[in-house]
């Protein structure tokens, strides 16, 4: 059986993961910097500039004070350590206890440094001073900047702790410590990598997540890197003035169709092949005229007269990729997590089919 010190150890481990990083379910049981001390952080509707200078000293505090924390309940789950009287605990303990007590007073020394002349020593405020005019201040900037955002055309995704929030005049990151900022009108937006993952934490269909350099001109202003689902690409480049380059080799799947059809065909793969009679010969697929027909409907996913499926007795008229928009077409777009396992009629013959039963002819 484990010892309270070692059980202690690894559930605050995991709290101090979750309490970082922040799960959607710390998220629903209110356990964030933002939820623990929205009294004093306000409304970032209202105010989104001070809220953040707030929210990022609030969180960089927070998070110094977890070793403490630990420290604090290892007095009780070790008492025999007794690490409640410092000059009688462990000397590795007596260390860690003062990195533990250093960590929140060099960040109270940080935050009040940057408090100074109402907040302009903090790196955000820094920041927006590079776009001011000579005869204003990064007030002006963090006004226009509040303005902005409590517009509801702002387009704005990304999960809590990677938002990312493109106004009118202004591309934003907002991330756990710090928020990053460039202005429309000086930046280079260059999409540098494409990953796709197999399975969306919403959905049971891939998702390709895109990731785009922002640069700006403005001397002095640090790039950063943002990322979104492809399927918010097109709405971001509508909000966006400067236009988006591509680098090299990335490919960009815009639509959930798109990437659909990437699925459809990668599964129809694997099926069993149809081998087409040495006498038929395929004509062109009836669905664009461009390219030969390529798939067969037949019967795999269960015995001839079992489920809903059904034989399919037309010879093979239709490339893969019009078949997948073709069933891609007959599906609810309110519930994408449904598509694969569900069955559409022969676009020919009417015969119910599922993608198990789409073989390619060879």
């Amino acid at each position: 059986m484990d010892s309270p010190e070692v059980t202690f150890t690894l559930a605050y481990l995991v709290f101090a993961v979750c309490f970082v990083f922040t799960p959607n379910e710390f998220y629903s049981a209110g356990l964030t910097v933002q939820n623990l001390l929205s009294g004093w952080l306000g409304s970032e509707d209202a105010a989104f500039v001070p809220y953040h200078l707030r929210r990022t000293s609030a969180t960089l505090l927070c998070h110094s004070l977890l070793p403490l924390g630990y420290y604090m309940g290892m007095c009780f789950a070790a008492s025999e350590k007794q690490l409640y009287s410092p000059g009688q605990a462990p000397e590795a303990w007596q260390l860690f206890l003062l990195l533990a007590v250093t960590l929140p007073l060099v960040s109270c020394t940080l935050i009040y440094y940057w408090s100074w002349d109402r907040w302009a020593r903090h790196p955000l405020a820094q920041t927006l001073a590079l776009y001011a005019l000579p005869q204003s201040g990064w007030q002006a900037v963090a006004s226009s900047i509040n303005t902005e955002f409590r517009r509801i055309d702002k387009f704005a995704t990304g999960a809590p702790g990677a938002r990312v929030i493109v106004t009118d005049t202004w591309v934003m990151k907002v991330t756990t410590y710090r928020v990053h900022v460039a202005q429309q009108q000086d930046v280079h937006l260059t999409v540098t990598e494409s990953r796709q993952h197999d399975l969306s934490p919403d959905s049971n269909l891939p998702v390709q997540l895109l990731t785009i350099h922002v640069a700006s001109t403005s001397p002095g202003a640090q790039p950063f890197d943002i990322r979104l689902n492809s399927s918010e690409y097109g709405e971001l480049c509508e909000k966006l003035r400067a236009p988006i380059r591509s680098a090299a080799n990335v490919v960009i799947r815009q639509s959930l169709g798109d990437l659909f059809l990437e699925t459809f065909a990668s599964l129809v793969e694997v099926n069993p092949a149809y081998s087409a009679p040495s006498n038929q010969e395929l004509e062109a697929c009836i669905g664009c005229m461009q390219t030969r027909a390529s798939v067969k409907l037949v019967k795999t996913c269960q015995e001839p007269a079992v489920g809903e499926c059904q034989q399919c007795y037309c010879r093979p008229m239709w490339c893969l990729t019009c078949m997948g928009k073709w069933f891609a077409s007959r599906q609810d777009p309110q519930r994408p997590d449904t598509w694969l396992a569900s069955r559409v009629p022969c676009p020919t013959c009417r015969a119910r089919f599922c993608i198990l039963d789409v073989c390619c002819v060879r």
